[in-house]
């Protein structure tokens, strides 16, 4: 699922950035550009399968919900000063025309971060009362409020307070009092006056790191690792019926919010895209499972072992100096190329990463110095 997300974050870039003129007005890219609407809805949500899958495991050595709290919240620290490091890289290489604003724009992976540090907040809330209940009630209810169970619905409820309060965050509750680069982080507005489409913030983009925490608990638990096949076929059965449901709902003449932005805000959207996300997950468990993932290589596996580091360099090649072409003056075809060799670059890149082992190469024994008119090992 991470390497279906690079792919279709390759496409979204190389075509934003490359097609020019009357290549700029068709329907080819505006397909392109709703192909966009998932690689950072597949991030957030695989982030959340992610930490529920760790989570699981410090449950099971018996970790105090402090410990696992502290633990995850670090990671999450880590990708968030990741965001911030790579925002640095952006200003430092596009000097002279970039603003210095630039330096506090919300990004994905700043969001992931933040979304991280609230997950690992959230499980070790939800784990402390967890354990004080089971302290204090009968058999039958600790199976019935087990740790697991509690944090799914936790979860489900954390994603969807986040969808719903997102709308009268970007309009009637927007936060306009606080700093622009704190509220950014609430509704994307920048210093720009108003939230902006293009930004990450935490409403309502956490909402699918907690969808996907919920789908993880879920997934991890026993009974769903006796039977990985059903419980993704109920995951796509669910999705389906949320894209039925959203789209009904759209299509509906009873709004909750008197403003209505169905692309950037609505609930339904959001309700659309993580039923998507859970179709997908299916799709991409049979393809691993059934599938040509079976037989030899797969580029998309490689890819999302390494997608962190092929996020962080393809850009440079795309939107930065080194792009590969001019920006906004190719056609279709010219920009199709640029994106095969992007693929292939960052595929090598990947490979490069991953069957070398790094840890093993005596570095000392890499000096090299000249002697006698040639270069040889010191």
């Amino acid at each position: 699922m991470r390497g279906l997300a690079c792919v279709l974050m390759f496409q979204t870039h190389c075509y934003d950035a490359w097609l020019g003129g009357d290549a700029r007005n068709t329907s080819f890219l505006k397909g392109s550009q709703l192909l966009g609407t998932l690689p950072a809805p597949l991030f957030l949500f695989l982030a959340g399968v992610s930490f529920a899958l760790v989570i699981g495991k410090l449950i099971q050595k018996n970790l105090s919900p402090a410990e696992i709290t502290r633990a995850m919240a670090r990671r999450g620290a880590e990708i968030f000063a990741f965001g911030l490091l790579f925002r640095l890289q952006e200003f430092l290489i596009a000097w002279g025309w970039a603003p210095w604003s630039d330096l506090l724009r919300v990004d994905v992976l700043n969001i992931i971060g933040l979304s991280m540090i609230l997950m690992a907040l959230f499980c070790g809330i939800t784990l402390s009362i967890a354990n004080r209940r089971q302290r204090t009630t009968t058999q039958v209810t600790k199976q019935v409020t087990s740790p697991t169970n509690m944090l799914v619905v936790a979860a489900i409820a954390a994603a969807s307070l986040i969808a719903l309060l997102t709308p009268p965050l970007y309009t009637t509750w927007r936060p306009s009092w606080l700093p622009w680069p704190i509220e950014s982080y609430i509704n994307g507005c920048h210093n720009l006056g108003a939230p902006q489409p293009w930004l990450f913030p935490l409403f309502p983009w956490a909402a699918f790191a907690f969808a996907g925490l919920a789908a993880g608990f879920l997934l991890f638990s026993d009974r769903a690792r006796a039977h990985p096949a059903k419980t993704l076929a109920i995951f796509a059965a669910a999705g389906a019926v949320a894209i039925l449901a959203a789209r009904q709902f759209d299509h509906s003449s009873f709004h909750l919010y008197s403003t209505y932005d169905y692309w950037h805000t609505s609930p339904n959207f959001l309700m659309m895209r993580v039923g998507l996300l859970l179709v997908i997950a299916f799709l991409t468990y049979a393809w691993c499972r059934w599938g040509l993932a079976t037989r030899g290589f797969s580029p998309l596996i490689q890819l999302g072992q390494t997608s962190l580091l092929v996020y962080w360099v393809h850009i440079e090649f795309v939107y930065g100096r080194f792009s590969l072409f001019p920006k906004r003056a190719e056609t279709i075809l010219t920009a199709s190329r640029g994106l095969l060799e992007i693929f292939l670059f960052m595929l090598i890149l990947s490979l490069f990463r991953t069957r070398i082992d790094w840890k093993r190469i005596d570095w000392k024994k890499m000096n090299w110095r000249k002697t006698s008119g040639r270069v040889q090992p010191a």
